[in-house]
């Protein structure tokens, strides 16, 4: 079943100037419910405008996008909020954690963006960190942390309100590889509970940890196979 799907999508700044940036340009996708995607392409390429796209973070200059059925294309920041606070989980590269806040109090923030009550939100909230091994260090704030823990309490963030859907945007970059590799086990663990993973990366080897490759360069998908398949090229 399709969860998500990208009819002739562009996304275009300053358009009609000679500096027009085409970063995306006619792009065409579906993925299934409970898919493992990995979109991979060199900086610059596209990958993280479609990133923003599929997670409502920014919405096309043209083209049509539907998420679980609905036409997101044109819906208000307010409406697009709400999906990104309960469909979508993000994981990004620079751990984007709160400095101020201890890891607790870091996960529950999207739960507080659902108007879940404290006690019910604690509880949620230590699920997520116990789940990437990091209930032993609730209390503790991201200077007290490594990157490979800063990174497992942004996943924990991600998780907590059990979003159908993880976007995970270079997880692994600032990291070493054996953290790394404990970084996207996380993900393939949340894979096989039926999440839906979309894994961005400049990286061809963490993407072949995928089921699926879509390959972009130039604003345009130019790869789309199994992982079997884009070995082999």
């Amino acid at each position: 079943m399709k969860l998500i799907e990208l009819k002739d999508v562009y996304k275009i700044y300053n358009e009609g100037m000679e500096n027009e940036v085409r970063a995306l340009d006619g792009v065409s996708l579906s993925i299934d419910r409970g898919e493992f995607v990995a979109v991979v392409g060199a900086s610059g390429s596209g990958k993280s405008t479609l990133m923003n796209i599929l997670g409502c973070l920014d919405i096309p200059t043209y083209g049509e996008y539907y998420l679980d059925g609905e036409d997101v294309s044109e819906l208000s920041n307010r409406e697009l909020a709400k999906i990104r606070n309960k469909d979508v989980g993000f994981v990004f590269q620079g751990y984007n954690l709160i400095t101020e806040l201890k890891a607790i109090e870091n996960v529950e923030l999207p739960l507080i963006y659902q108007g879940i009550s404290g006690s019910k939100r604690y509880d949620m909230a230590m699920e997520a960190l116990e789940r990437v091994a990091m209930g032993d260090r609730a209390d503790h704030r991201p200077a007290e942390m490594s990157g490979g823990q800063q990174q497992r309490v942004a996943i924990a963030r991600a998780i907590a309100t059990k979003a159908p859907i993880i976007m995970a945007d270079e997880p692994t970059g600032a990291l070493d590889s054996r953290t790394g590799a404990h970084v996207l086990e996380i993900l393939h663990g949340l894979h096989e509970e039926g999440t839906t993973i979309i894994l961005i990366t400049h990286d061809s080897k963490i993407a072949s940890t995928a089921e699926r490759i879509v390959k972009i360069s130039d604003g345009k998908i130019i790869m789309d196979c199994p992982r079997e398949e884009a070995s082999a090229l």
